[in-house]
C-alpha cells in the first residue's frame, strides 16, 4: 500500500513538473515585441526611393512607425537598408540590382520608377510599393484586388480627389479659365494624372496650359513662363517638380497666382490648397502590409492594392492670401476636418 503511495505521489509530481515547463516555456502574443511570433526573429528590409521631398520622406516614416508599432523596430530585431537614388534614372536601377543580389526578408519601393526597378530585378522575396500612382499603367501589377506573385503595395491617388479638387477651383474661382500645368512627361505617373486632370478641368471649360520639362533644374523657368499666361498652376504628384516646389510657390506668390498642388505636404508648404491626405498615414498602410508579411506569413499576392479612402480639402489660408485669394466663408465650409485641414 505504502509502495502504491509512492508511486502516485511520483507520478502526480512528474505531471505538475510537465505542466509547469509547458506554461514557462510559451509566450503570449506580443511578449517578444513581434506580434505574437513567439520567437526572436530579426528582419530586413531594403528600401529604394527615387528622390528626397516631404511626401516620400513622409511615406517612408509612416512605412517604419507601422513596422515598430507591429514590433519590428530598427536597431532591435530590425535592420534597414535605405537608399535614395536622388532622381537619377541609373542610379536607381543600379539600387534595384544591388537588393535583388542582397538577402533582405522584404523590399520597399517608395514611387514609380523606384518600384518598377525593384519589381523588375527580384522575383523570389516580397516587394512593396508605395506613393504609386498607377500600378496598373506602370505593369508593376496587373490585377488590384488579386496582385498574385510576390509584390503588392498601395497606390497614392484616388481619382475622385482631382475631381473634387477641381470642382472646388470651378466652383469658388469663377475667374478661372486658363490652368498652367508644369510636367515631367517623362514620369508615367504624372502624365496619367495630368490627363485626369485634363477631363476634370474640360468639364468646367477650363484650358490646361503645359509647361513641359526634363528635370527639376527646369521647374523655374517652367513657372516663369506661364506668368501673365494662365489664371491658376497646378502640378500633379510629379517627382521632378515637387522636388523644386519651393520655386514655383515663389513665383505664384509674387505674381499673385493661385497655386493648387496634388498633395497635403505642398500645400503644407505654400501651395494654395489641395483634395488629399496625409503620405505619412499612406505609408503607415503599407508597413502594416510588411508586418503580415513578415509577422503573419502572408503572402503579398493575396493582398489587395488599397487607394487612399480618406479624402478631404485642404485650405492653406495664409498662401491663398500670399497668392491674391481671399478665402471666403464658403471655401471653408468645404473643408470636412477643419481642425486638421484648414491651415492658418
Amino acid at each position: 500500500m505504502k509502495k502504491a503511495l509512492t508511486s502516485l505521489m511520483l507520478a502526480g509530481l512528474l505531471i505538475a513538473a510537465g505542466c509547469g515547463n509547458s506554461t514557462g516555456g510559451e509566450q503570449t502574443a506580443g511578449e517578444n515585441g513581434v506580434g505574437g511570433a513567439g520567437d526572436s526573429k530579426s528582419y530586413k528590409i531594403a528600401i529604394s526611393q527615387i528622390v528626397e521631398h516631404p511626401s516620400l520622406d513622409s511615406t517612408r516614416e509612416g512605412f517604419l512607425a507601422a513596422l515598430k508599432d507591429a514590433g519590428l523596430e530598427e536597431g532591435k530585431n530590425l535592420t534597414v537598408d535605405y537608399n535614395n537614388a536622388q532622381g537619377d534614372a541609373a542610379t536607381n536601377l543600379s539600387i534595384a540590382q544591388k537588393i535583388a543580389s542582397a538577402d533582405a526578408d522584404l523590399s520597399l519601393g517608395i514611387a514609380t520608377p523606384s518600384a518598377q526597378a525593384l519589381v523588375q530585378q527580384i522575383q523570389d522575396k516580397p516587394v512593396l510599393f508605395a506613393a504609386v500612382t498607377d500600378p496598373l499603367g506602370a505593369k508593376i501589377v496587373d490585377n488590384l484586388d488579386q496582385p498574385g506573385g510576390n509584390v503588392t503595395g498601395a497606390s497614392d491617388t484616388n481619382p475622385e480627389a482631382v475631381v473634387e479638387l477641381v470642382d472646388f477651383i470651378a466652383t469658388e474661382l469663377p475667374n478661372v479659365k486658363k490652368v498652367g500645368l508644369i510636367l515631367n512627361e517623362g514620369e508615367p505617373n504624372a502624365v496619367v494624372m495630368a490627363e485626369n486632370a485634363q477631363q476634370a478641368f474640360a468639364k468646367h471649360n477650363i484650358e490646361v496650359v503645359k509647361a513641359p520639362i526634363t528635370n527639376t533644374s527646369e521647374v523655374k523657368q517652367a513657372a516663369d513662363s506661364l506668368v501673365g499666361n494662365v489664371d491658376a498652376m497646378f502640378i500633379t504628384l510629379d517627382n521632378s517638380v515637387v522636388s523644386a516646389v519651393d520655386t514655383i510657390i515663389q513665383v505664384a506668390n509674387d505674381n499673385d497666382i493661385p497655386f493648387f498642388s496634388s498633395d497635403r505636404d505642398t500645400v503644407e508648404k505654400g501651395a494654395m490648397a489641395t483634395v488629399g491626405f496625409k503620405y505619412y498615414d499612406h505609408g503607415y498602410q503599407v508597413g502594416q502590409m510588411a508586418a503580415q508579411i513578415l509577422v503573419d506569413g502572408a503572402k503579398p499576392g493575396d493582398l489587395k492594392v488599397t487607394v487612399p479612402d480618406k479624402l478631404d480639402l485642404i485650405l492653406n489660408v495664409k498662401a491663398a492670401q500670399e497668392q491674391g485669394v481671399e478665402v471666403t466663408d464658403s471655401m471653408r465650409s468645404k473643408v470636412q476636418d477643419p481642425d486638421n485641414n484648414i491651415i492658418e
